[in-house]
Parts: C-alpha cells; structure tokens; sequence
C-alpha cells in the first residue's frame, strides 16, 4: 500500500516523541532503537525509512526534547502577566514534580552527564537546544522588566540546572526539598519576583 507524504511526516514526528522520551529516561548510550519503533507501534526494520544513521536519528531526538520543552512551558505559561510568568516558570521547574519527572522534565538536566561521550552531531544539536532555551529566558526576563536580560539569562538558566541536576543526585529527600526550596526563593529574589503571585501555588508541575 502507498502512504502519502503526510502519512510518512506523521509517523516521523510519533517515531520522535517515542525517542524523545527514552532519550531523557535512559540517555542516548542506552536507547535502543527497536525499543523506540515499537514504542511508536512500528517494526525495526522501518527504521532506515525515517533516518539515516542512529547518529542523525539521536540529534533529531535531542532537537524534539528542546521542542516538546518549549511547547509544553508555553502552554502553561500562556496568557499570564509576564512577571507571573517568570515567577511561575522558576517554581514550575525547581519543583518537586519536575524534579520527579525525568521522561518529560528539561532536556538540559537529563541529558548533561552523557554529553562528553557523545559524537559532534549529538552535541551541536544539544548546543542548539540549550541556545534556544537561554534565548526563551531571555525573552522572559525582557518582558517582565528586567535589565540586562541578554547577560543574566545563561546565568539564571545555570542556576536552574544546577539546583534540579543536585536535587535529583541527593539521596535523602528532606536535604532535595530544601535544596529546590531555597534555590527557588532566593532566585526569585535576585530577579525581583519574590512577591508576585505564582500559578504554581506551592510549586507543582505541569
């Protein structure tokens, strides 16, 4: 039987949200790609038909996690006054529920630690994906009225990593709660968002 294209381009983006899932869950050294096919209710073998390298298929799988990210944060963050959306973004991400989520949570925190052992074409499209999520907190940080957001940007988003990348590597959860809690309050002081009003309500996310 003949698919038309749209058949094929569909099928390629459920092979990607299959593989952007496992890519955070496991980490490219550990993702199978017969695994993912079936995930995506197809046999290995159509695998070539979408991709042409595990290489290439494992970037397009990092540029989907990047994309899920953005839509999924514009989703809950949209229509809310920009300074309730920083505020509510910071609690959103440094939460417990986020912390939890690993198959669905920030590609940046799953992703980091695998970095070094992978080729050049995995890590140019990670570098993208990290570029455009600085450029989204750029943006968020303009809008709420922030000065010099071009500059704060990288360092809010490593202050983001940093505090979910510790508070999912602490065994005891007591010290991971304290570590999400302060990092929350004190960030959102330092970006003068401390008493706005959160959508988050405590921190859940999503």
């Amino acid at each position: 039987m003949r698919y038309a294209d749209s058949h094929k381009e569909e099928t390629h983006r459920k092979v990607l949200k299959a593989a952007a899932r496992a890519l955070r869950e496991k980490g490219p050294d550990r993702l199978a790609v017969a695994e993912v096919m079936k995930a995506a209710g197809l046999t290995h073998g159509g695998f070539y038909a979408h991709f042409k390298s595990k290489d290439d298929f494992l970037a397009e799988a990092v540029g989907e996690t990047f994309a899920q990210a953005g839509r999924r944060w514009d989703r809950i963050l949209d229509g809310l006054e920009p300074r309730e959306a920083l505020a509510t973004y910071v609690d959103l991400y440094l939460s417990q529920q986020h912390r939890e989520n690993i198959a669905t949570g920030c590609p940046v925190v799953a992703l980091n630690s695998d970095l070094p052992r992978q080729s050049r074409t995995f890590r140019k499209a990670f570098d993208l994906g990290v570029k455009g999520l600085t450029a989204r907190i750029e943006r968020r940080l303009t809008n709420a009225g922030i000065r010099d957001a071009e500059a704060l940007a990288p360092s809010v988003l490593a202050e983001l990593v940093g505090a979910l990348v510790l508070s999912r590597a602490v065994s005891e959860p007591v010290h991971s709660d304290e570590i999400l809690e302060t990092a929350r309050r004190n960030l959102k002081i330092r970006l003068g968002v401390d008493g706005v009003e959160s959508l988050a309500k405590g921190g859940a996310h999503e």
